[in-house]
């Protein structure tokens, strides 16, 4: 029997194919290449034609330059307890919203989940100043749940989570869990999270790579001496025209290590979540 021609093509990659994988891997990882060799030289050498190539020796004299310079250490734990809290908000609400939407009927349901999408198109910068004045009042300013309780939720997850279980959730499931006795929360914990697993890590990732690097909100709300990494950032490497590139490039090595090393950690099982909710029988 001839092999069929989906398989062949799958699984016999000529050599064009590695040759464009390895160029778009090259174009990707260059970037990151050239910040650890600019962390680690000097200033003056970066500026030089030709630029180097090659990683130098100063990369711990610049990480001791860039870690006492401005408040690192404490920016990384404000970073971590930011983008941990918002992560785990977001994906609990946005999954229950989710599911709500996807599957619940109720009254203006359509006319709801309009509204909440319509709320993606409203510039971040308008709320900026009523924002600022509620904190204030709290008495919450340069304090961390300035920056995480206004982002507790985000109406893009809702979306994601809402077309996900969309597609992934056969109704059957929930209404035989339903004529099985099983109330809400049971079927949302028996039924929706086990479905909805593959789409809350990759929303999970989304979530925390974007809570990392906000800079605006927490620039406004908190201080030098309560930062996260973003904030901490801005002012390194001298904060005028002649700043120390070096030292800058070594602390935006720092501020990316904790990314690599999350996906490294989470990486395949989100994409072998996405692999197992995407085979049908």
């Amino acid at each position: 029997m001839r092999p069929r021609t989906g398989a062949r093509g799958l699984h016999g990659a000529g050599p064009l194919t590695y040759v464009i994988l390895i160029l778009v891997a090259f174009v990707s990882l260059f970037p990151l290449y050239w910040t650890l060799v600019g962390a680690s030289t000097s200033s003056t050498r970066i500026s030089q034609t030709p630029p180097p190539l090659l990683p130098g020796g100063n990369l711990w004299h610049n990480l001791d330059i860039a870690w006492n310079q401005v408040h690192l250490g404490q920016a990384l734990l404000n970073s971590t307890a930011v983008a941990g809290c918002v992560t785990a908000s977001t994906v609990l609400f946005a999954t229950l919203a989710g599911f709500a939407f996807a599957k619940l009927p109720f009254r203006g349901r359509n006319a709801l989940l309009t509204l909440v999408v319509a709320t993606m198109t409203v510039p971040a910068q308008l709320s900026v100043i009523p924002l600022y004045q509620i904190m204030a009042k709290l008495h919450w300013t340069d304090q961390l749940q300035s920056v995480i309780l206004p982002n507790l939720v985000a109406a893009f997850g809702v979306f994601f989570m809402r077309q996900y279980l969309s597609e992934a959730l056969p109704l059957e499931l929930v209404e035989a869990a339903r004529m099985d006795g099983a109330n809400s929360l049971r079927i949302l914990r028996s039924v929706v999270l086990p479905i909805a697993r593959p789409g809350m890590a990759v929303l999970g990732m989304l979530v925390f790579v974007q809570s990392w690097n906000d800079f605006f909100w927490p620039l406004i709300a908190l201080s030098q001496s309560n930062p996260t990494v973003q904030v901490a950032l801005a002012s390194l490497g001298g904060g005028s025209y002649d700043s120390d590139q070096a030292v800058i490039l070594t602390g935006a090595l720092i501020g990316t290590a904790p990314l690599l090393l999350v996906f490294a950690l989470l990486g395949k099982h989100i994409v072998g979540g996405i692999t197992a909710g995407a085979v049908k029988s």
